[in-house]
């Protein structure tokens, strides 16, 4: 890998999200030598993504390049690399653009879109946590609607203009409500030959609640937004499989769609090497102490989503959101600062600064730990939150210019086919 020698520590971090670049920025000016793999070049602000899925945002605006992100500082080295074994016995990583040795190894390469094991859904449904699957979904939205143009087949054309969105958490909420966005200001003027008021979208929830991590108040209000903008709210219901056309539950209710969307949970991102029975925990997390050391080592951790710390308030691990992911990636740089120097670790803390969702125009819901509060006030909340949290002063400004662009013209400019999505189980 071209990675020099040096009298420093080597510590190599898997993952450029929120854990991993929070670490990274931690270490940046210590006397460490820090070495950063991705399979990307780029760190992806995740919580936009579904506004690339729906023509909002262009990609280049919620991602941001690894290397510049750190640029200026010493003992800093990436690559762009797929990690594919770790050797915990020689204290090696393996790549695919070869090994490398290391003192210290942080494992944060977050999470995968999780299927529970239904293989047809998998095959057949659109994931939602990448930007090049972002922006497959686009491209598949947008071609639907071409096709519906061309087809004479009513129930052909019901299916392409029908989308079910398994999952009410903050993704499938917020996809939804820019969905029925869509639906009401901007198919009419695309597509005036074509009857889009037969457009449906559908979220279906397994449990008796959308947004179930929140507040009961956040959740009734989200579901009454999303009703008042058309979005069928299906609770207690659960998608036993989809062959590309027919979606199946358990009960009596089908739905007939080309697009159906998977939101409904996400996995751990385990590496070959630390995936044994013994150290995984349920949603393929890797078990962590307090300190975030990987159960039976003292010289390997993990952060953010993959890192399961179990605890009398959370019992399965903390949230798979950014803010434990920047928590943990943030005290471990100066956990392992004492690790080198041989002093006391400081237990890992979360502090929870609440969660929050928005469902359209003037429509969020925000729960913080003294106050809640939903509608136009969450809504400015929600957007002032995200805009702090992106990376780089251009994706801010592009990212506002964007908003209030779409704001006053009730529009959205980047509904554009650049990538075709061959979808190989049209109905």
């Amino acid at each position: 890998m071209n990675i020099p020698r040096t009298s420093f520590p080597r510590i190599v971090i898997i993952g450029g999200g929120f854990a991993g670049v929070a670490l990274a920025k931690k270490l940046s000016k210590q006397e460490v030598q820090v070495v950063l793999l991705d399979k990307n070049n780029y760190h992806t602000f995740q919580p936009l993504l579904y506004q690339v899925s729906t023509g909002g945002l262009e990609p280049d605006s919620i991602a941001y390049p690894i290397r510049k992100i750190l640029k200026d500082f010493p003992n800093f080295y990436f690559r762009l690399a797929i990690v594919e074994e770790i050797d915990t016995q020689k204290n090696k990583v393996k790549t695919n653009i070869g090994e490398l040795k290391f003192d210290y190894l942080v494992v944060a390469s977050g999470s995968t879109t999780n299927f529970f094991g239904n293989t047809e859904v998998e095959k057949h449904s659109m994931a939602m946590k990448t930007i090049p699957q972002s922006l497959d979904l686009r491209s598949l939205i947008l071609e639907n609607f071409e096709d519906a143009l061309l087809t004479s087949d009513l129930n052909e054309r019901n299916a392409l203009m029908n989308f079910v969105i398994v999952g009410g958490g903050p993704t499938g909420v917020e996809l939804a409500g820019a969905l029925a966005e869509i639906k009401k200001g901007i198919l009419p003027k695309d597509y005036p030959d074509l009857d889009t008021r037969l457009a449906q979208i559908h979220i279906v929830q397994s449990s008796n609640c959308i947004l179930k991590g929140m507040s009961a108040q956040a959740s009734a209000k989200a579901e009454d937004f999303l009703e008042k903008l058309g979005v069928n709210v299906w609770k207690n219901v659960r998608v036993t499989n989809y062959d590309g056309k027919t979606v199946t539950t358990n009960t009596d209710l089908t739905f007939e769609t080309a697009t159906l969307v998977w939101a409904a949970g996400v996995k751990g991102a385990t590496i070959k090497g630390l995936d044994a029975q013994d150290l995984v925990s349920r949603g393929n997390r890797l078990l962590v102490n307090e300190f975030n050391q990987v159960k039976g080592y003292n010289h390997i951790f993990a952060i953010g989503d993959i890192a399961c710390l179990v605890s009398d308030e959370f019992p399965h691990g903390f949230p798979m959101m950014a803010q434990p992911a920047i928590q943990q990636g943030d005290q471990l740089g100066d956990n392992i600062l004492k690790l080198i120097e041989n002093q006391p670790m400081t237990p890992f803390s979360y502090t929870d600064k609440g969660a929050m969702a928005t469902i359209g125009r003037n429509k969020a819901v925000v729960d913080l730990k003294r106050w809640k509060f939903q509608g136009v006030f969450a809504w400015y909340v929600w957007m002032f939150v995200h805009l702090f949290f992106l990376i780089g002063f251009r994706n801010r400004m592009v990212v506002f210019v964007n908003w209030v662009y779409n704001y006053v013209r009730f529009d959205r400019e980047a509904r554009l086919i650049i990538r075709p999505f061959k979808n190989k189980h049209k109905v």
